[in-house]
């Protein structure tokens, strides 16, 4: 009898030791002779006696627990010369699978299953591969912080199979979208994770804790792959495109109408086993989604997301240290140059964008942690073609050929820490001036990951008629990992620094300190699963002459409840301070102290229907300035293939106060009422998990009703404006568009595009009230409208040759 106790003691602690979360997982790797056939059904004979990987801990809802043997995972890997192969079962209940059809790099209300790899095992960057239960794919890549690049992209197979117990999937991903080093035996880093729609479970094979910061650093290890070779790494994707374009100028010598074809080619070729280029001939961007486009009120430029695929994809290295703002290349240029433009004459055709001519992107990191970056962009001239007071035409250059450069040298360091060095140039042809910034950036973290210290130090450096050096840093330090974090941090910009020509930069001269508080619980209890509280004070004073400019008070917290709905509560206090832009002629404005409380409610997104959507006051004391901020968000899923959006935003406010306009030197602000209303509608078809349609209609109407106009003083405070009110200070601006799209994946990497897209902006200095009036009013205007279809097709190097070779 004591044998048996004894024995089923040392089973139970091996169950348990085997179970341990902060144990690092193995799984060793097996060569396969045969290469097993991507259909998602798990026979292949190369499948048998290969070592499994189950047993996932739970990331959420509960940190750490193993999961349940009737809804176990159990994974597979095999490698061979060419590719890496992964297994997948996934155990449960037939009918409970979430399996929506979405487009490629979105997840929807599906379950999905994933490898991530890290084969330089450097445990600060990795690749993912995810494919829903509905055969999606989705790929992203992964950064030292953790940080998620979805727009990273590679072209490999997968196939997914429902059947009575639970789902399957196969996947083959070749050598040519990894780089790994040229080592005969290799480690790689290795994690996989599994979500359940229905529940929100995550889990991961080797435990991520949600206590210590990071998520690549977190792995399992992948052991003894041996001889493996980097293939060539080339490949071509030659589009073509062609466009109708239509908007009603009814202008002499202007054709209302417009067609234009495009070719060009991305060219993506490995360097060597570290190193990848990417480059774009000619790029077509006509078909990306519209920026939501607002009525901005403040003297700061409005900063859009960048929809532009090659500047969103593999760009972590070129955003280090936040200089990078792509938009600047050809979407939203920084320079302008209206000098040659007279009083009398008038702006026929003004671009806004410049066109891309090329860009190349070279990057990747060696064996020994040494990460490099080399980016080049350029852009022609823009040209505005304007009338004189005769009635004579002519183009003036409002922008000239520019080129953009970026070069990046980040060394991988102990501890999941870095050194950065990266400059931007930008180049203008002529007398235009050239812009040159400079950063040494760090990044440290102790042996447990548990505390940090980062920051560097920032040079600009601005060349023309005359020259201008500025200055910045940036130190951060804290308490990263555990329940409770903290960190402090001081920005400093002296005002002559201007990153702004290549990056995106509101303003200078000032030296902000912040500091912060958190405290973080994973473990449920009986009423909710993760629950997150914050306190943030910030503080910020000009550098010259070193004058005081505000305080702010932050905090809030965050619930996820049992029943996967999530709401947070938050607040902020802003005292009185010394606003120095909002003037627009250097005098200072005495900001009146101001609070405001929110609440954010998100259901449960795994339901057919579901709402949330969040309410927030504010208050300005001046005036006892009112805002409300109403948004509710509706989604209705009617079965796996469509889907429907509703977003609807109320924004009233009364007796704020901003700047209106000017009278000569004198600044002029105004008592004025405002209301924004933003209504978007989106909706998707999806035939298959490489077809589909979706659909984005969005109205936006914001106006400015002044009440009462004042005049700023030169002490910052306002006094009633004594002399004829302004004119023309009203606004009323509405946007309306839509954008249609039908993307089908006829073959691996290759697309064809058809997208339809509609456009009217309108901007008056009068007020016209009621929606159904601004609404109609948009509809009626005149409108842009543009149908194109773009093809383009992937060709690998490697294909052609194996064909060649047959034929």
């Amino acid at each position: 009898m004591k044998f048996y106790f004894t024995l089923l003691f040392a089973l139970s602690v091996s169950l348990i030791f085997a179970q341990d979360p902060s144990k690092q997982r193995e799984l060793k790797a097996v060569r396969t002779a045969e290469t097993p056939k991507i259909d998602g059904v798990l026979d292949d004979a190369c499948w048998v006696n290969v070592p499994i990987a189950t047993d996932f801990f739970e990331l959420r809802p509960v940190p750490g627990r193993v999961e349940k043997q009737d809804r176990r995972t159990e994974m597979k890997v095999l490698y061979d010369d060419v590719a890496i192969y992964v297994y997948a079962r996934m155990y449960d209940a037939a009918d409970s699978v979430s399996h929506e059809l979405v487009s490629r790099d979105n997840i929807g209300n599906a379950d999905f299953i994933s490898i991530i790899v890290d084969p330089f095992y450097d445990k600060m960057n990795g690749n993912g591969f995810f494919v829903t239960a509905a055969g999606v794919q989705f790929d992203a890549k992964y950064s030292q912080v953790g940080d998620e690049d979805p727009n990273w992209n590679a072209v490999w197979e997968s196939a997914v199979k429902l059947d009575d117990k639970g789902w399957t999937c196969e996947m083959k991903i070749p050598y040519s979208a990894l780089r790994f080093s040229s080592k005969d035996i290799q480690n790689w880093g290795l994690n996989f994770s599994r979500r359940t729609q229905r529940s929100n479970t995550q889990t991961f094979w080797n435990f991520v804790d949600p206590k210590v910061n990071g998520f690549i650093n977190q792995e399992g290890l992948w052991t003894g792959i041996a001889n493996i070779k980097a293939p060539l790494r080339l490949s071509f994707s030659p589009y073509l495109s062609a466009y109708v374009n239509h908007y009603p100028a009814n202008l002499p010598g202007v054709k209302n109408t417009t067609a234009r074809f495009n070719g060009g080619m991305d060219v993506k070729y490995g360097i060597n086993n570290s190193f990848t280029l990417d480059m774009t001939l000619v790029p077509d961007f006509g078909q990306v989604q519209s920026d939501n486009r607002i009525l901005n009120l403040t003297p700061f430029e409005v900063k859009f997301n960048e929809n532009r695929q090659f500047f969103t994809e593999g760009t972590e290295l070129f955003n280090k240290g936040d200089l990078f703002y792509s938009k600047r290349i050809g979407s939203i240029p920084s320079y302008y140059n209206y000098s040659e433009i007279g009083a009398g004459d008038k702006i026929i055709k003004d671009q806004t964008e410049a066109k891309v001519l090329n860009a190349t992107k070279i990057s990747g990191r060696t064996a020994k942690g040494l990460g490099v970056g080399i980016f080049n962009a350029i852009t022609n001239s823009m040209q505005t073609e304007v009338e004189d007071a005769n009635g004579n035409l002519r183009e003036v250059e409002t922008q000239p050929l520019t080129n953009y450069n970026i070069l990046v040298f980040d060394q991988s360091l102990k501890n999941n820490s870095s050194a950065t060095f990266i400059n931007t140039n930008v180049l203008r042809q002529g007398s235009a001036y050239d812009a040159n910034v400079s950063a040494l950036l760090f990044n440290l973290n102790n042996k447990s990951n548990k505390y940090f210290v980062n920051g560097g130090g920032k040079m600009s450096y601005l060349r023309g008629e005359e020259t201008s050096t500025g200055y910045s840093y940036i130190l951060r330090f804290g308490k990263q990992s555990g329940n409770f974090t903290w960190s402090y941090n001081q920005v400093y910009a002296d005002n002559k620094f201007d990153p702004s020509d290549m990056g995106f930069f509101t303003n200078n001269n000032f030296l902000d300190q912040r500091i912060g508080f958190g405290y973080n619980i994973f473990k449920p209890s009986k009423w909710y699963n993760e629950w997150q509280s914050w306190f943030n004070l910030s503080y910020s004073r000009r550098v010259n002459p070193g004058d005081y400019q505000n305080l702010e008070i932050e905090t809030g917290s965050y619930v996820r409840f049992k029943n996967l709905w999530s709401a947070e509560v938050n607040a902020n206090y802003n005292a009185k301070g010394n606003d120095f832009y909002e003037a627009r002629n250097g005098q200072v404005y005495k900001a009146p102290e101001s609070y405001q409380v929110g609440l954010f409610i998100n259901p449960n997104r795994a339901k057919a229907y579901n709402f949330g959507g969040n309410i927030r006051f504010r208050e300005q004391q001046l005036f006892k300035g009112k805002s409300y901020h109403y948004y509710l968000f509706q989604n209705y899923r009617l079965n796996d293939k469509v889907a429907f959006g509703l977003d609807l935003y109320f924004n009233p406010s009364y007796n704020y106060v901003n700047w209106a306009t000017m009278q000569g030197a004198q600044s002029i602000f105004s008592k004025y009422d405002r209301r924004t209303v933003e209504n978007s509608f989106d909706a998707k078809y999806t035939f298959t998990n490489l077809m589909g349609v979706a659909v984005v209609l969005r109205h936006y109407w914001s106006d400015r009703r002044n009440k009462e106009f004042y005049l700023l003083k030169p002490d910052g405070n306002l006094t009633d404006y004594q002399g004829t009110n302004p004119t023309e200070t009203d606004r009323n601006y509405n946007v309306f568009n839509i954008d249609l799209i039908y993307t089908w994946q006829f073959a691996p990497g290759s697309t064809l595009t058809l997208s339809y897209k509609d456009a009217a902006e309108t901007y008056q200095t009068y007020y016209m009230e009621r929606y159904n009036r601004n609404l109609s009013g948009i509809l009626s205007a005149p409108q842009n409208n543009s149908l194109s279809v773009k093809v383009l097709y992937f060709v690998d190097y490697l294909d052609l040759k194996k064909k060649h070779k047959k034929i």
